[in-house]
């Protein structure tokens, strides 16, 4: 492939097959991308892979930080053999101690738990206390991929150190850009970065086909439009995919 592969984050079922139709190479699939995503349900990810494609699915149980409580780990731990039976790529999860480093027993579970499929670190790497040491350990620990905006809120502002994250992991581990990055910059951090993959959301704004409306309801988040929602179309993949032709 002469272009960097495209990872689409997303969070449903209809999501996955437009990512496919628009020629995404990757998904990565979760719930909730309002609290920074967390573990999809067993029906979607099982519908989902009737569309043909990739799917990484998230492994995280709430919201929140990356310490988790043992209740909380038996049930990540689950929800992986779980998707593992399935057939899906991968999974997707992060824990840190409170003091900021990598859990190392926990990460060395859910690698054991995953098997063959693949395991990527997801953006807890962007808070814990020492990013140059994390990427030895998680590459010590047979994680095969690493999720950040460079410890900074968006990719474009954490470049600095993502390309030396790239250049320090070699073969041995692959650092994948994510988080701000659309149409208008991607060429620009892959060329700065050299990174063999992205990951990105890219939605529409797709309004509600609900006739009848009662506004004076809410079932989220106050202040967040109930009638219309953001989701993946295939045109918005492709103006991703453009800028590499």
């Amino acid at each position: 492939m002469d272009r960097p592969l495209f990872e689409v984050c997303l969070q449903g079922v209809d999501d996955v097959f437009a990512a496919q139709a628009g020629g995404a190479d990757r998904v990565e699939l979760c719930a909730a991308l309002i609290e920074g995503g967390l573990t999809p349900s067993y029906g979607t990810v099982a519908a989902s892979l009737e569309a043909g494609i990739e799917i990484m699915a998230m492994i995280r149980p709430r919201g929140g930080d990356f310490d988790y409580s043992s209740r909380e780990l038996d049930a990540m731990e689950r929800d992986i053999h779980a998707f593992r039976d399935l057939g899906i790529t991968g999974v997707v999860f992060g824990m840190l101690t409170p003091e900021g480093h990598v859990a190392r027993a926990q990460v060395q579970r859910m690698v054991k738990a995953a098997g063959p499929m693949q395991t990527t670190f997801h953006r807890a790497f962007d808070v814990c206390l020492d990013p140059l040491e994390t990427l030895e350990e998680l590459a010590a620990l047979g994680v095969d991929r690493i999720l950040t905006s460079g410890q900074r809120s968006t990719v474009p502002e954490g470049i600095a150190l993502i390309r030396e994250l790239i250049e320090r992991a070699g073969d041995r581990i692959t650092i994948m850009p994510g988080c701000g990055i659309t149409p208008e910059n991607v060429k620009q951090i892959i060329d700065l970065t050299d990174a063999r993959e992205f990951h990105a959301t890219a939605f529409d704004r797709m309004e509600s086909r609900m006739i009848h409306r009662n506004q004076e309801v809410y079932m989220g988040i106050p202040g967040l439009p109930e009638y219309e929602r953001e989701a993946v179309t295939p045109a918005a993949v492709r103006r991703f995919l453009r800028q590499f032709d």
